[in-house]
């Protein structure tokens, strides 16, 4: 009995001596990943264009407007044309919001993708190096310290982003 509480004991010793356990810091990870900054790029342009569009057609709709005001005619002209170009502005509107939740979306969608990569890597470089656990530091992460020798974030990057690259 004494023999096998002792080897339970050491087995137990040596399983906890064996366990490898490195951390990622996620924020400098994901913001060094190329694919990640490129994808952010590209929906941040799309974000923008849509802005100028809404501005463009908000300019335009206020010169309609300005031109309606200006125009001498009866009341009752003005106003059925002022509730023409106001059903116009919200129509306009609801495109233009229902664009930006597309480009929110799509976004949305190839980040998920992103982060899905990254999670993966992760593992396989955990499975193919021997890690027991690796936890997930920065901003929000379960790594209140580690020892910089356990911190895989820059051999990790490397591989998302030689791989990204080819």
């Amino acid at each position: 009995m004494k023999n096998s509480i002792l080897v339970l004991v050491l087995l137990t010793f040596i399983s906890c001596q064996q366990s490898k356990i490195g951390y990622v810091d996620n924020v400098k990870l994901m913001d060094g990943y190329q694919e990640k900054t490129e994808v952010e790029g590209k929906y941040k342009a799309k974000a923008d264009a849509l802005a100028k569009k809404s501005d463009s057609l908000s300019q335009a709709l206020q010169i309609e407007y300005q031109a309606l005001q200006a125009k001498k005619q009866s009341q009752r002209k003005t106003q059925e044309e002022l509730q023409v170009l106001q059903q116009k502005g919200q129509f306009l509107g609801q495109q233009l919001q229902q664009e930006e939740r597309q480009i929110q979306q799509e976004g949305q969608t190839q980040m998920d993708s992103i982060v899905s990569k990254v999670k993966d890597e992760i593992k396989a470089y955990g499975e193919a190096n021997g890690y027991t656990y690796i936890l997930g530091g920065g901003e929000g992460g379960s790594v209140l310290y580690g020892q910089d020798a356990n911190d895989l974030t820059e051999q990790i990057l490397k591989i998302l982003n030689d791989k990204y690259k080819n």
